[in-house]
């Protein structure tokens, strides 16, 4: 898909086909028809892009400061090279838009595919073709309400969270300084309300078009038109209320409000002006300063905004989400005219010339909305298929395996020490000649102390840090929930460890990515994921029996994951990921291992209602693999069943229980059952601790680790899609 992003370091504004976003727990997934340039914030952000280095610190003192702490804190050099990283990358612009419903997350009932929302958010209602909102920032449209008009929704609740914050009385004078596009809409949401509007703003044609939409008077700040229209309607008192609407470096703003409100009024900075407030004029009237914070209650709450946690309507009436809903019933009745406010509507294709003849001052404009094509209408009408990259590896530094002395034991760190960890890891390394179980960490002191009592760790602690800065420390295990696997893994590769890291690896292409990055600004690749299945013996041996292919492999893997039960933290998707998420890396891992190389393509379908997949995967050899993950089957059946066939040979899986080749007429069965499933964390441990030991390549690249990382990513962005995804590597 397209989307719209800019370059902050070099000012360089671009369409760029990314990834269609994952429709996520939570939220839904939303086919832009129109989204709105806010002329004013949107156009300061792509000015300041356009200044000088000097100039962008200038303009920004806030984050100015930030870099002189992070210089105290981090040193020039590393500073330099965070600062450098943020700045050249892209940046995306949009904040609201309206849209059809194409995907529809769990958890979210209130609308369904194909409905017409309204969305709101400078990280969700972007200027692109596809955006993934959450539940709390975005509202159904109103019958009647045509998208052009709806795609106004998130500037709406910006301009009356300014009139709320004002609290505007039946009756009351207000003036609005600035009568750009916040300007307007708060002029005639006052004008709703019934209070009269006297508009200040240097532009005729602004004034005028405000007078049109029921302001009583307007003019220029720097005449007398303005302040002779005060007096007239407040009988010399002066205005109830002021509202900032107004943006640059002017204090002009500010000292007309002290000069225009009468005693005690309340003056309300919704944009971004200078406010070196006049102490004396504001003392003698001792007026109210307020300040309105963007769409309002919820706003930069993350609770709110991302996990869908609203506020109960008795403590807090109007929130971002009721504002905008708010906003949009006013225009559906008319209370609210948007339409003479659109000067400009462009195509999405020609957004970044658009942009162009704004910043040059060729396009004059109140409102700029981008109109985007149309769904294709045909049954069976698709896109071309979307390409992820496979992030390439690359090893930077002069960081090695290091130097052991010899018949030293090899001293493990474990970070996390839950039910899997205790079950599956530990029993194992505890009874293991040559390894020692240093320091066992955890987020509480007791879990700590009882992994300690348990397995014999020489140590338990709570302080990750002290564990990274041990020298004698040879490897750290990360054990710990889903969501702090590729930050974890990060601060211990930095550190210099080797890593053994529980599957997943990471849940979004940015946790991978940083992971990536601490292996080339180290450049220590001694990592190995849990995907122990490659190691079962079992498997291994029926490989050995089934011998080498000449043609194309087809692998059926079915996973008959079951239920969870209620309370699980694997449920927790908003933050732990999906279940395929979690733990579909095995699947993907145990099937490349099978057909000696990793997919170049994904395309998963789900069910409807449920968490039961059918993911294909494509392989450079023409092979195949289709994984099955249901939720939904019998208890009493095996877990896992795989099938390969290939050159007139199958090999059959049951569960790790047993294993059978089939070549032609003869059959080889696994010899007997073993006494328990060997799923083959045994050898997979015994493989890591030997690479430790020895400074031997680690048990699996990691090339092949991060191509099944971003094959198990991949499913979400085909399922958000509808379409296959080719896997390609990142140059």
């Amino acid at each position: 898909m397209k989307q719209v992003v800019q370059n902050y370091k070099s000012g360089e504004l671009a369409l760029l086909d990314v990834p269609v976003p994952g429709c996520k727990p939570g939220g839904v997934l939303v086919r832009t028809a129109y989204s709105l340039i806010s002329t004013g914030t949107e156009l300061m952000k792509v000015s300041e892009a356009g200044m000088s280095m000097l100039g962008k610190a200038r303009s920004r003192p806030d984050q100015v400061a930030k870099v002189v702490q992070s210089v105290a804190t981090n040193g020039v050099p590393a500073t330099y090279r965070k600062v450098m990283g943020k700045l050249d990358s892209y940046t995306p612009l949009g904040y609201s838009l309206c849209g059809v419903v194409e995907q529809v997350g769990a958890g979210v009932d209130d609308v369904k595919v194909g409905d017409l929302v309204a969305c709101a958010g400078n990280e969700h209602a972007l200027h692109a073709e596809l955006n993934w909102v959450p539940k709390n920032l975005y509202a159904p449209v109103p019958d009647g309400l045509a998208p052009r008009d709806a795609a106004f929704g998130t500037v709406g609740s910006i301009a009356m969270q300014g009139v709320r914050q004002g609290e505007s009385r039946l009756g009351e004078v207000a003036l609005v300084i600035g009568l750009g596009l916040i300007g307007q809409l708060v002029a005639q949401l006052l004008t709703a309300s019934g209070v009269r509007v006297v508009g200040a703003d240097p532009d005729p044609a602004r004034c005028e078009l405000a007078e049109r939409l029921g302001a009583a008077a307007c003019g220029d700040p720097a005449s007398p038109a303005v302040e002779s229209a005060v007096a007239e309607l407040t009988d010399g008192h002066g205005v109830d209320q002021v509202y900032l609407a107004a943006g640059g470096g002017s204090n002009q703003p500010v000292e007309l409000a002290a000069r225009l409100c009468r005693d005690r009024g309340r003056v309300v900075d919704i944009g971004k002006c200078r406010l070196d407030l006049p102490w004396n004029a504001y003392y003698e009237k001792e007026l109210d300063v307020r300040f309105s914070r963007s769409y309002g209650p919820g706003r930069y709450d993350p609770e709110y905004e991302l996990e869908g946690r609203d506020y109960p309507i008795g403590y807090v009436r109007w929130t971002e989400r009721r504002n905008l809903a708010c906003f949009l019933d006013l225009v559906a009745r008319g209370r609210v005219d948007v339409g003479p406010l659109i000067s400009h509507t462009a195509a999405f294709d020609d957004a970044v010339e658009t942009y162009r003849r704004l910043e040059d001052g060729e396009l004059k404009a109140v409102a700029v909305l981008f109109r985007y094509p149309e769904q294709a209408d045909e049954a069976g009408a698709s896109a071309a298929a979307p390409t992820v990259a496979v992030p390439a590896v690359r090893r930077g530094g002069t960081a090695s395996a290091p130097v052991r002395a010899a018949r030293t034991p090899v001293r493990l760190a474990f970070v996390g020490a839950g039910n899997y960890a205790s079950s599956m890891l530990l029993p194992h390394l505890a009874r293991r000649d040559g390894v020692e179980l240093s320091t066992v960490v955890t987020t509480t002191a007791l879990s700590a102390a009882n992994a300690q009592r348990k397995f014999g760790f020489a140590e338990a602690t709570t302080d990750l840090d002290a564990v990274l800065g041990d020298d004698s420390v040879d490897a750290v295990f990360v054990v710990t929930r889903h969501s702090s696997h590729a930050d974890l893994t990060r601060k211990a590769l930095l550190a210099g460890k080797a890593v053994f890291v529980e599957k997943p690896l990471a849940l979004t292409e940015e946790e991978l990515a940083g992971v990536l990055a601490a292996v080339e600004e180290s450049g220590n690749d001694r990592l190995q994921v849990g995907f122990n299945r490659r190691f079962a013996p079992l498997l291994r041996q029926a490989e050995q029996r089934f011998g080498p292919r000449t043609g194309p492999a087809s692998l059926r893997y079915l996973v008959n994951a079951g239920r969870l039960d209620q309370g699980s933290w694997y449920l927790r998707q908003d933050t732990e990921g999906s279940r395929f998420a979690g733990e579909g890396g095995h699947f993907i891992d145990t099937a490349s291992r099978l057909l000696g190389a990793d997919p170049v393509s994904v395309y998963a379908v789900a069910a409807s209602g449920n968490e039961d997949l059918q993911v294909v995967l494509g392989y450079p050899d023409g092979s195949t693999a289709t994984i099955g993950y249901v939720t939904t089957g019998a208890a009493g059946f095996p877990k896992e069943t795989l099938d390969l066939v290939a050159d007139g040979k199958v090999l059959q899986l049951d569960d790790f229980v047993r294993t059978s080749v089939y070549d032609g007429r003869k059959r080889w069965v696994s010899s007997r059952l073993p006494k328990a499933r060997d799923k083959g964390q045994s050898a997979e441990l015994a493989a890591f601790v030997r690479a430790v030991r020895t400074g031997g390549p680690m048990p699996v690249p990691l090339e092949s680790l991060v191509a099944t990382t971003a094959a198990t990513l991949a499913v979400r962005t085909s399922l958000a899609g509808g379409a296959p995804v080719t896997l390609a590597e990142a140059r």
